[in-house]
């Protein structure tokens, strides 16, 4: 059985600046012709892809995930064997678990007392820079910068710099407490968001 380690959350205000340049088909299917080293999370199983769905959807564009059936969203990349995300619901949590790219993923060797470092980009873009966090207690955001960039790479063509896949979370999601667990051979990220329970004095 595949062991999980707890990973931080963080947790940020949204900003104007954020995410405020959307990827176009257009320019996706550019980048694809013009760039080999993306393939491996753009394809059509990955969270970050633009193809998860089966047809084009903006992965920085917040996506009520949660409102939506999987093995209906994911026929197609599962029908292909590509498949490497799932999402699900239990009486008490929200669930996503997804693949993490291999040159995103933190060394094997990071160790545990080094292990955020490597998750939050403080040695460096590209290895290990998988981040985790929820902005404004509304959108759960998944992201990864794999180039250098002077200025905040999420502001501009982030798609140039990195990845990200942002979730919009439903009304009933206890974010505060969200988690996220990296599996022990780092190829596989959990992330759990209980539900508020229910208010037993509402009728």
């Amino acid at each position: 059985m595949t062991s999980y380690k707890q990973i931080e959350v963080q947790f940020e205000e949204a900003t104007p600046q954020k995410w405020c340049v959307p990827l176009k088909e257009d320019v996706f299917v550019t980048s694809m012709n013009s760039t080999t080293h993306k393939a491996d999370f753009l394809c059509e199983g990955s969270l970050f892809s633009p193809l998860l769905f089966g047809k084009f959807f903006d992965p920085s564009d917040a996506f009520p995930l949660w409102e939506f059936d999987s093995d209906v969203l994911l026929s197609n990349a599962r029908s292909s064997n590509q498949c490497t995300v799932d999402w699900s619901q239990t009486e008490t949590d929200y669930l996503l678990r997804a693949e993490i790219p291999e040159f995103l993923a933190p060394p094997l060797d990071a160790g545990p007392q080094n292990i955020s470092l490597y998750i939050y980009g403080v040695v460096g873009v590209g290895k290990g820079n998988i981040r985790v966090c929820v902005e404004d207690g509304k959108v759960l955001v998944v992201s990864g910068q794999l180039r250098q960039q002077k200025e905040d790479w999420r502001a501009g063509n982030w798609w140039e710099y990195g990845c990200v896949r942002r979730i919009e979370l439903p009304e009933n999601a206890d974010w505060r407490k969200t988690e996220a667990f990296l599996s022990g051979d780092h190829k596989f990220l959990q992330v759990k968001i209980p539900k508020t329970p229910p208010n037993d004095d509402v009728p």
